[in-house]
C-alpha cells in the first residue's frame, strides 16, 4: 500500500513539472514575438502569427498577407447600433512586453462597398479590443477611424478623407495598458488618432492586422512593410502624474 502511495506521489510531481515545463515553454513563446523582432532588427516572424477566424482567403507571398474578406463580417459591440457583430477575421500575434510599436502599411484599392475596411488590430477577446482601420463610405469620401471596445461597449472615432486614399500605414504603440494609434500617408510622418486605456489590455496580449465587409461585399486587401519597434509613443514630458 506504501509502495502504491509513493507511485502516485512519483507520477503526480512528474505531471505537475511537466505541465510546468510547458506553460513555461509557451510564456516563453508569447513574449518572445515581440522580443526576437526586436534583436532582429525589427523584422517578424510570420509564422508567429495565428488566425483568429480564417478569412474568406488569404496567401502570404514574401513579406505580402493577401486577406480576401468574406461579406456580413465586422468587429462591433453594442452602442448606439444596438448589435453586437464578432466574426471579423484577425490575424494575431502574442507578446507580454510592455513597451513597443507595431508598423504596417495596408492597401484596399480594391474596397468598393460601403464599410469595407482594413487595418490594425488587437483583439483579446469579443467584448475587449482595439482597431484603427480606413472604411470605404461612397466615391467620395471614406472614414479613417479607430475603435476602443471595453467591457463589450465599443465607440468610434472617424475624420473624412477623400476616397482617392487608397493606402495607409498605422503604428501601434503600447505602454503598460494604455495605448496609441497613429496613420501615416508617407510611412514617415504619423498623427495621432487615439490615445486610449484598455481594461483588459495589462498582461498578455494578441495584435495583428485585419480585413473585414459588413454588408454584401467582397474585396483584397493588402498588408506589407510590418516591423516592430522600440515603443515610438514617448513618455509624458509635462505634468507629472498625481501623487
Amino acid at each position: 500500500m506504501q509502495k502504491n502511495i509513493f507511485t502516485l506521489l512519483g507520477v503526480a510531481l512528474m505531471f505537475a513539472a511537466c505541465s510546468q515545463q510547458n506553460q513555461k515553454e509557451t510564456e516563453e513563446t508569447f513574449a518572445d514575438a515581440v522580443s526576437a523582432a526586436l534583436a532582429n532588427g525589427g523584422e517578424i516572424d510570420l509564422s508567429n502569427l495565428q488566425w483568429t477566424r480564417e478569412p474568406a482567403g488569404y496567401e502570404v507571398k514574401g513579406d505580402t498577407i493577401f486577406v480576401t474578406t468574406a461579406p456580413h463580417t465586422d468587429l462591433w459591440q453594442r452602442t448606439y447600433y444596438h448589435f453586437q457583430n464578432d466574426n471579423a477575421p484577425v490575424l494575431q500575434m502574442k507578446t507580454r512586453e510592455k513597451f513597443f510599436s507595431f508598423v504596417v502599411k495596408t492597401d484596399f484599392t480594391q474596397s468598393h462597398q460601403r464599410f469595407d475596411q482594413c487595418g490594425i488590430v488587437m483583439y483579446l477577446d469579443s467584448e475587449n479590443w482595439l482597431k484603427g482601420s480606413v472604411e470605404y463610405e461612397n466615391e467620395e469620401f471614406q472614414h479613417l477611424g479607430s475603435v476602443a471596445t471595453n467591457n463589450g461597449y465599443s465607440d468610434w472615432a472617424t475624420t473624412a478623407i477623400s476616397a482617392d486614399v487608397k493606402t495607409m500605414w498605422y503604428r501601434f504603440s503600447r505602454r503598460e495598458d494604455d495605448y496609441c494609434i497613429e496613420c501615416s500617408t508617407n510611412g514617415t510622418d504619423f498623427s495621432q488618432m487615439r490615445i486610449c486605456h484598455m481594461y483588459a489590455g495589462a498582461d498578455e496580449i494578441s495584435f495583428g492586422i485585419y480585413a473585414c465587409s459588413p454588408e454584401e461585399s467582397s474585396f483584397t486587401a493588402f498588408f506589407t512593410d510590418m516591423k516592430i519597434t522600440e515603443c515610438m509613443w514617448k513618455a509624458h514630458d509635462g505634468q507629472q502624474p498625481d501623487e
